[in-house]
């Protein structure tokens, strides 16, 4: 499993924006994925998490109900799709993967670079 999480930029409140996670191993069907993400002076913190087959997703309350997590399995990519982002949403965001559905949430065993999403107050 190698992962590169892209798609981070600056957006202002209210905008939306869509990460991705490639993973250029062959195996990515085989893993739960998950986003993360960690704010500037802050632990990082769980935001959403797919299972392998996508059928099965879970959210942050946080972020649950703006954030969506999908995944296609044929181009080995997992997304984040953001809308009404806050400033609170500020933080490097990390894609991971594990083969444990409920792990990924909290102890994944693979983790990618992270990409920094910015909203400016």
């Amino acid at each position: 499993v190698q992962l590169q999480a892209s798609g981070g930029g600056l957006v202002q409140a209210g905008g939306s924006l869509r990460l991705s996670c490639a993973d250029s191993g062959r195996t990515f069907s085989n893993y739960a994925m998950g986003w993360f993400r960690q704010a500037p002076g802050k632990e990082r913190e769980f935001v959403a998490a797919i299972s392998w087959s996508g059928g099965t997703t879970y959210y942050a309350n946080s972020v649950k109900g703006r954030f969506t997590i999908s995944r296609d399995n044929a181009k080995n990519t997992v997304y984040l799709q953001m809308i009404n982002l806050k400033p609170e949403d500020t933080a490097v965001y990390y894609c991971a993967a594990d083969p444990d559905y409920g792990i990924v949430r909290t102890n994944p065993d693979y983790w990618g670079r992270g990409t920094l999403v910015t909203v400016p107050a």
